[in-house]
């Protein structure tokens, strides 16, 4: 889910506009940030826990020199969200830099090849057994792309990634794409990447395509080359246009914020209920809220007001942070709830605490009665791809009935947008999209991990 974005220019301040990148991507990850920049002869490094605003100075880019940079905003899945975890990973002999958005759901086949070559894995996550692999090579006198290209079939997982040496970059995507890549250009010679288009926006760069799957694209001063590192077929995560993306960026030629009104009207298409107004669970939830109202003809209104300086609680790290986290995010408007009778639309129930929380909000702010809407389907299987549902035991939809959940949420009625209805929203077709958390179809092995997984 980690938010990744790289700078390859003649003579820009790389750093700085990696920083701007990274304050568009702020939505995939909140844990830490941090660059990595060369002069062409050297790497340098800062890294820290918290949003961007709040790890970055001027001093800073002081000693973050050079045209060439990565950046990382982590969302922590492998290895927790401890400091030491914090990426770009870079170790002390400044020879490579890894910034990596994705998961390794089994790393077997890392750690057997780097515990054959001598190389010590304690203590390390999936990005961190990547970089160590790419390493290897690396001292062994081969180019960063032959480096990669002999690691990729020890990459049991989903990945992009960004590798950095001082005078190159090297981005690769998993052999069916399911976290987003894209390649922009800004002014002549200068290239881009970044896990949305939104960030390509911020810094005036133009989309020019996505990193294929199973692609390496490598870019140094001779300039730009692509080679094929295995045959891929794009798969991208619908969970990416259901809630991660931001609702201004393009994913598979599509906008999300399009796609997230066309969910809201397919849900009204699909079922009637009786409400005065249509309110969303602020940000994700408002353009499906939107697109139901329009079907619907139930008016729309914002019946809750967000804190904007507080982070996105599904993706904070604990459940007790989660969950205090709501009562300061969010603030019920009781001169438009009270007394009425509510559609409340959020685009996904995982784990259903916070659910359960806002409903009651509504309640105390005198709603006469709440309607739960969804505009995805229950999420019944846990995600090993990038996104902290690692247990199938944590997913109310995979532990209770859609009645029960409703009872649980203490909503009045809940429905859930259908499988069929999500695809056909959506746009594309159901063999281009990874839709593991709703199907329990996982289109790359999770390996070991198949032991965690009921079929229901």
């Amino acid at each position: 889910m980690c938010g990744i974005f790289g700078v390859f220019s003649k003579n820009l301040e790389a750093a700085r506009l990696v920083h701007s990148g990274l304050w568009a991507l702020q939505h995939r990850g909140q844990e830490g940030s941090g660059i990595v920049s060369s002069d062409g002869k050297k790497l340098y490094v800062h890294r820290g826990m918290g949003l961007v605003a709040s790890v970055y100075n001027e001093e800073n880019f002081l000693n973050l020199p050079g045209s060439i940079a990565i950046g990382h905003n982590r969302y922590s899945t492998s290895g927790g969200g401890s400091c030491d975890h914090l990426q770009p990973v870079i170790r002390e002999d400044r020879l490579l830099a890894l910034a990596h958005n994705g998961n390794l759901p089994d790393t077997g086949k890392l750690e057997i090849f780097l515990a054959s070559k001598g190389i010590n894995t304690n203590s390390c996550n999936d990005s961190e057994l990547m970089r160590k692999a790419v390493s290897y090579y690396l001292v062994k006198g081969m180019s960063l792309e032959k480096a990669v290209q002999k690691s990729y079939s020890l990459f049991t997982g989903v990945f992009s990634c960004l590798f950095m040496t001082a005078d190159k970059i090297v981005a690769i995507r998993d052999r069916r794409g399911v976290r987003p890549l894209s390649i922009g250009t800004l002014g002549e010679g200068n290239i881009v990447f970044s896990s949305e288009t939104c960030a390509l926006d911020i810094i005036s760069a133009k989309w020019e395509r996505d990193v294929r799957p199973g692609e390496m694209i490598s870019i140094d001063q001779h300039g730009l080359k692509s080679s094929r590192l295995s045959l891929g077929k794009e798969m991208i995560d619908i969970f990416e246009f259901v809630y991660f993306a931001r609702p201004d960026s393009y994913l598979a030629g599509k906008n999300i914020n399009d796609v997230r009104k066309k969910l809201g009207r397919q849900l009204s298409r699909e079922i009637s209920i009786k409400a005065d107004l249509v309110i969303p669970i602020p940000d994700s939830a408002i353009p499906a809220a939107i697109g139901f109202s329009e079907e619907s003809g139930i008016p729309f209104d914002m019946g809750i007001i967000k804190n904007r300086y507080i982070h996105r609680t599904f993706i904070r790290p604990a459940q007790s942070v989660r969950e205090s986290d709501i009562r300061i995010k969010l603030n019920p408007l009781i001169s438009i709830i009270n007394g009425k009778k509510i559609a409340l639309m959020d685009d996904s129930i995982v784990r259903g605490t916070t659910s359960k929380e806002i409903v009651k909000m509504l309640r105390q702010a005198g709603a006469k009665e709440v309607h739960f809407l969804v505009s995805s389907p229950p999420v019944k299987y846990p995600d090993f791809y990038g996104i902290d549902t690692p247990r199938q035991d944590q997913l109310i939809a995979a532990v209770r009935t859609i009645g029960k959940t409703r009872e649980y949420i203490q909503a009045d009625s809940l429905n859930y947008l259908s499988y069929k209805g999500m695809i056909k929203a959506v746009g594309l077709p159901e063999k281009q999209l990874c839709t593991s958390c709703f199907s329990g179809r996982y289109p790359i092995s999770i390996g070991c991990r198949k032991k965690d997984v009921k079929l229901i």
